[in-house]
C-alpha cells in the first residue's frame, strides 16, 4: 500500500507566517552585513617607504612628483609621450619622495624604447622636473617592471640581441638596481636566484 501523495507534500504548503519568518531572517542578515563592513581600502606600493603622521602644526609631507605632469627630454618625431610605469619613494634620504618613471614615445605598435627618469618636485612646489636619467632612450631598452624600495630603484629591462630581432619581441632581459651614492645614481646588476 502506497501512502498518499498529499500526505508526503503537506509540509510544502507555505503559510504567511513562513514568509514573514523568512523575510525577517533575511532582513536581519542584510542589516548585520551592513554593520560589519570592512574598513576603507587604501592602495600602496609594496615595499614603499613608510610614512608617519606629521606632528600637530608641522607641515604635511610633500606628495611625490606626478609623472604625467613632467616634460621629458625625449624626441618622438611629433608623436606624444606615454608614461609606461612609475614608482615613488625617497631616494636621496632628504625626506621628500622622488618619482622614477619609464617614458616612451606613444608609437602605437611594437615595443618602443623607454627613457628611465628620476623626477623631483620643483623648488617652488609647482610641478615636477627631471633630475636624473637612469636609462637613455638611445640604449633601446624598455622597462617591464619598476619599483622603489628601501631607497633603491629596481627595474627589469628588456632589449634586443641584434637588429634582426622583431621590435615586438625583446629577447634579452636584465634586472638592475640604482642607489643614490656619492651624489649620483650608481647602477648594479641584481643577481638572479640560483636553483638549488
Amino acid at each position: 500500500m502506497q501512502p498518499s501523495a498529499a500526505l508526503d507534500l503537506a509540509h510544502t504548503h507555505a503559510r504567511p507566517v513562513h514568509w514573514l519568518a523568512t523575510a525577517t531572517a533575511m532582513a536581519a542578515v542584510v542589516a548585520a552585513a551592513g554593520l560589519l563592513q570592512p574598513g576603507a581600502a587604501t592602495a600602496s606600493q609594496s615595499g614603499s617607504a613608510v610614512t608617519t603622521a606629521a606632528a600637530p602644526g608641522a607641515p604635511a609631507p610633500a606628495p611625490a612628483p606626478d609623472a604625467r605632469a613632467a616634460t621629458y627630454p625625449l624626441e618622438c618625431g611629433g608623436a606624444p609621450t606615454a608614461v609606461a610605469k612609475d614608482a615613488s619613494g625617497d631616494l636621496d634620504g632628504d625626506g621628500r619622495p622622488e618619482t622614477v618613471t619609464a617614458v616612451r614615445c606613444d608609437a602605437g605598435s611594437g615595443t618602443p624604447p623607454s627613457g628611465l627618469y628620476v623626477l623631483a618636485t620643483r623648488r617652488d612646489g609647482t610641478g615636477a622636473r627631471v633630475v636624473a636619467t637612469l636609462v637613455e632612450p638611445a640604449e633601446r631598452l624598455s622597462a617591464s617592471e619598476l619599483a622603489v624600495r628601501d631607497g633603491a630603484v629596481t627595474a627589469t629591462l628588456m632589449g634586443y640581441s641584434s637588429a634582426d630581432v622583431p621590435r615586438c619581441c625583446p629577447d634579452q632581459v636584465e634586472t638592475v638596481k640604482w642607489r643614490w651614492t656619492g651624489g649620483k645614481f650608481v647602477r648594479s646588476a641584481v643577481a638572479e636566484p640560483s636553483d638549488m
